[in-house]
């Protein structure tokens, strides 16, 4: 899957992608499968990510500020430093995440 970020550059969406530091705001990737995917910086602030596969991906200091995480999959996930305020979480896999 191709999305285009509010920085009018084109990523491509799958998993193990390598997504470092994309500005993904306000993406609807809702049920995307971003296994493994390197998110180390991204913004994704206000996206929707509501049941994505997210296992294992690094989101390291990213910002997902606002992001619907609803019944998304982020077990073994690493959110260390990531902003997660007002991230709606509801239902979300978080079994051996990283948060610190």
């Amino acid at each position: 899957m191709k999305v285009s970020g509010i920085d009018s550059k084109e990523y491509t969406i799958e998993p193990r992608a390598d997504l470092d530091g994309a500005n993904l705001r306000g993406a609807s990737l809702s049920g995307a499968n971003l296994l493994g995917t390197n998110l180390i910086g991204a913004n994704l602030s206000e996206a929707d990510l509501s049941k994505a596969n997210l296992y294992r991906a690094n989101l390291s200091r990213a910002n997902l500020r606002g992001a619907s995480l609803r019944g998304a999959n982020l077990s073994r996930a690493n959110l260390s430093e990531a902003n997660l305020s007002e991230a709606d979480l509801s239902g979300a896999y978080l079994s051996e995440a990283s948060l610190s």
